[in-house]
């Protein structure tokens, strides 16, 4: 019996109900952007694709300060950097990548790891909540051997030019796709680095910033309206 059945056995049979603990992935678990990353391996590989950023990225660059345009650009350069890909192609490329991914140095937030797999081991139901693509994050923990974990990302779909968005799991979209698994609020714990998540952080009984930085800080307890948990993790 592995660790997670063991310890989700160990609580059922105590008659005590699990504890729900939320965790962002990118900047919490692993350190920097996964699915950036994999967008830029994708253009860099392919001539074409980064020609089309080339011709593209001028004009966009001016419109980038307006906030309301920011994440139409960025998906304008994800659907380039998947243009003409299929979803068997899509899935093993995301498995090839995620490999390559996890050899690299220094890649995990290893005290953000440690601390999900002790909260797994205490029988409490971990949850990653990310806004990182569904394929990625499972293939990078299958390559830990984390391969049960329960994961609410953004998720994508085949289409007639290649893959496309269909889910954007990011900032006031979490808690709606949390809601969708019968997962209700308060939840226990949530763990992040970043202001996006305040609408997460704000259904959750103890909110705990990771690596905040001071203006984040501010941002979250203002919203929150309480004082909120800092850590460090490396």
């Amino acid at each position: 019996m592995d660790t997670i059945t063991v310890a989700t056995a160990s609580a059922e049979l105590a008659g005590t109900s699990q504890r729900v603990v939320l965790f962002d992935f990118d900047g919490v678990l692993m350190r920097g952007d996964a699915f950036s990353r994999f967008v830029l391996s994708r253009l860099r590989n392919s001539w074409w694709r980064a020609l089309l950023v080339v011709i593209v990225l001028p004009l966009l660059l001016p419109f980038y300060a307006i906030r309301s345009l920011r994440m139409p650009i960025i998906g304008l350069l994800v659907r380039i950097s998947l243009l003409g890909i299929s979803q068997p192609r899509f899935e093993i490329l995301i498995r090839e990548f995620a490999s390559a991914l996890v050899g690299k140095p220094r890649i995990f937030i290893r005290d953000g790891i440690s601390a999900m797999r002790r909260h797994i081991v205490e029988g409490d139901r971990v949850v990653i909540v990310t806004g990182c693509e569904e394929n990625l994050v499972r293939a990078i923990f299958d390559e830990v051997g984390l391969p049960d974990l329960e994961i609410i990302a953004s998720r994508l779909r085949a289409g007639r030019l290649g893959m496309r968005k269909r889910v954007h799991n990011f900032g006031k979209a979490k808690p709606g796709q949390i809601a969708l698994r019968g997962i209700d609020e308060p939840w226990d714990l949530a763990y992040s680095d970043s202001a996006h998540d305040i609408p997460m952080l704000k259904g959750a009984t103890e909110a705990v910033l990771v690596n905040a930085d001071a203006r984040t800080s501010l941002r979250v307890r203002r919203a929150l309206g309480r004082e909120v948990r800092q850590i460090n993790w490396f």
